[in-house]
């Protein structure tokens, strides 16, 4: 399993009229939690652009449980549950600064070759940087 977490305060114009953090912004937190694992494994989203590999959201699914607040610290909690195939699989917990649970999320992306837009296996070197966390 590999896992990764980041902070983030919430900002006024990500919240709603009541104060509370709209929820389409949460799909960005969660991106950000998947951008920042992949840089702790020393690697980009850009990087596997510039190699011809995109990984569009092909399903995501939020329970909201709690509001994130503007001003709020809100951590943000990202594992990668399994080793990849032609998928990733990650999985979020959101909690405020005081541990109390604020949403949990999944998302599922897919490896795309840019150039055809077809589904591809997982890339070795990918492959070879997630593996120790799987074996």
């Amino acid at each position: 399993m590999l896992s990764s977490e980041i902070h983030i305060r919430v900002r006024y114009g990500e919240v709603d009229r009541m104060g509370y953090l709209h929820h389409g912004n949460y799909a960005l937190y969660f991106e950000a939690g998947r951008t920042e694992l992949l840089r702790e494994l020393g690697l980009s989203y850009r990087e596997m652009e510039d190699e011809g590999i995109i990984t569009p959201v092909r399903e995501m699914h939020v329970q909201y449980i709690r509001p994130a607040l503007y001003d709020d610290e809100v951590i943000i909690k990202t594992i990668l549950t399994k080793k990849p195939t032609a998928k990733l699989e990650f999985e979020y917990t959101m909690e405020n600064s005081s541990g109390e649970v604020l949403c949990k999320a999944g998302t599922t992306l897919v490896f795309y070759d840019v150039s055809s837009r077809k589904p591809m296996r997982v890339p070795a070197f990918f492959l070879e940087l997630v593996s120790p966390y799987f074996d």
